[in-house]
């Protein structure tokens, strides 16, 4: 891998694959609510989250979801790759202090475009109490 430019497509293989984790913390979830807009009070306000099915403050789902961005940026392929597109599924919710780990893996190659497919799962671990 090349420290600016992430791996060249022809050192990619099926079935490599890297992982990035990301502590949620209430920094990156008052930042990310200013950046975005997206003021929802079920992400800042707990008194309000608390009567919802959640019982409590969770982050924004884009927010957990750019550690795949983080993932694929930063360890595979790595720096210089363009990230494209993706369908995202969100099985739970992530709490201020959890920690959301990324894993990329390399699903198909497509050389001809310079292009690669990915398969991507997050797990979350919660904080401790």
């Amino acid at each position: 891998m090349n420290e600016l430019d992430g791996y060249d497509i022809e050192d990619l293989k099926a079935g490599m694959s890297a992982t990035f984790a990301k502590t949620i913390t209430e920094a990156d979830i008052v930042l990310f609510t200013s950046a975005s807009g997206d003021n929802n009070a079920i992400h800042i306000n707990e008194e309000f989250a608390q009567t919802t099915q959640f019982r409590g403050r969770i982050a924004h789902g884009m927010l957990t979801a750019s550690v795949i961005s983080a993932a694929i940026a930063g360890r595979l392929p790595g720096p210089g790759t363009v990230y494209l597109g993706q369908t995202l599924r969100f099985r739970a919710p992530v709490r201020p202090g959890d920690t959301v780990h990324a894993t990329v893996t390399v699903k198909e190659l497509m050389p001809e475009k310079r292009r690669v497919s990915l398969t991507t799962v997050c797990t979350v671990w919660p904080a401790r109490s």
